[in-house]
């Protein structure tokens, strides 16, 4: 609640650069109703994407991770789970649904963020209920030595943080003193800083971002996975993360690092969703484009399984068919052969991405 309290005694002196953000998610706001008209066909396969990706990427995140071939039958379908990781996978999703099928209704409330952890958590053990022991943040190196990054708020303590955050977010919020989308990345630095759960908290707090973006109108998080893209950006999470919450028990903090973090994550949410319904057509169908979209931002070479990350509930079949009829048309280079077989695509970007297939 710290960042919050100091924006709420005083407001900001906004940097430059995040004006330039919130001048430009202004003008992607504007346009989202124009993109959102468009084939309701696509829009269900793009919605159906996201929520696969994001159930997934937002664990992975946290180190839980299943196998890439359950994924599918786990988010979208209801097999019987096999362990905890899909529990937790199955329980965000879960979550999801709850927020995109009624944002509209779901005030940001202590009952609200007890449920979202409840079953993001997979309504497990202590799910649903504050952090009972006090829990310091810990940065392990490679040679075995670790350090304290960050001294979480006391257990004790914790359920009077969360009940100032949550007025200050609704004051500012109401007041509009603080520009909305600034008062929401201060909220998220704010709870991840109370940190109010044993395990969960960075789960929550994308669950938080999309609820919270969701009440000011910006929908992108329906069409494109807000966690894919913070997955893809972990290091600059965790960096920014850091910078901004140094000095932080004190007020003494400079959240801008992270803030301007996630307003680049919405921003870059909109990009890919222009991208994505700015083409004309897509006449290899919307799975058979999110492999190729992955290709084409793959940095250097890569794998059938580093598509299969990238590209969860598409089917290793289709990935492989999408390999082999690039290669054909001469847009990848494979390397290698068998299960530790690369890919690549040639000297200079891929050529007519909607012209291939």
């Amino acid at each position: 609640m710290m960042t919050l309290r100091r924006f709420t005694a005083e407001p900001p002196d906004v940097p430059m650069s995040a004006v330039w953000y919130l001048a430009d998610l202004g003008e992607a706001k504007g346009r989202q109703e124009l993109f959102t008209r468009q084939s309701p066909q696509r829009l269900r396969a793009l919605r159906e994407h996201a929520t696969i990706e994001s159930a997934v990427s937002s664990n992975r995140i946290e180190g839980v991770e299943i196998d890439a071939s359950r994924v599918r039958a786990v988010v979208l379908g209801k097999p019987v789970l096999r362990d905890r990781n899909e529990e937790e996978v199955r329980g965000y999703r879960d979550a999801l649904k709850l927020i995109h099928a009624s944002a509209g209704r779901l005030v940001v409330s202590e009952p609200t963020l007890l449920d979202l952890h409840r079953l993001s958590r997979g309504r497990i053990g202590d799910a649903g209920q504050y952090k009972r022991k006090d829990i310091d943040i810990i940065e392990t190196y490679p040679d075995g030595r670790s350090r304290v990054r960050f001294k979480t708020v006391p257990a004790k303590r914790t359920s009077a943080a969360m009940g100032e955050l949550l007025s200050l977010g609704a004051d500012a919020t109401e007041e509009r003193r603080l520009h909305p989308l600034l008062a929401v990345a201060a909220f998220n630095l704010d709870f991840l800083c109370i940190h109010p759960f044993r395990d969960g908290n960075g789960r929550v707090s994308r669950l938080l971002l999309l609820l919270q973006w969701y009440h000011l109108g910006f929908e992108v998080g329906r069409y494109i996975s807000i966690e894919r893209i913070i997955e893809q950006n972990k290091d600059r999470y965790y960096e920014t993360l850091e910078q901004s919450s140094q000095g932080w028990h004190e007020g003494q903090h400079d959240p801008w690092p992270y803030l301007n973090y996630l307003l680049y994550i919405l921003k870059e949410a909109y990009r890919e969703l222009e991208d994505r319904l700015g083409q004309v057509k897509t006449p290899r169908g919307e799975k058979s484009e999110v492999v190729l979209d992955a290709i084409h931002r793959a940095e250097g070479d890569f794998s059938v399984a580093d598509l299969q990350r990238k590209c969860p509930g598409v089917s290793i079949d289709r990935i492989r068919h999408m390999l082999k009829r690039l290669r054909e048309e001469g847009e990848l280079e494979y390397l290698g052969r068998g299960r530790s077989a690369r890919w690549r695509r040639p000297e200079g970007e891929m050529g007519n991405r909607g012209g291939i297939g």
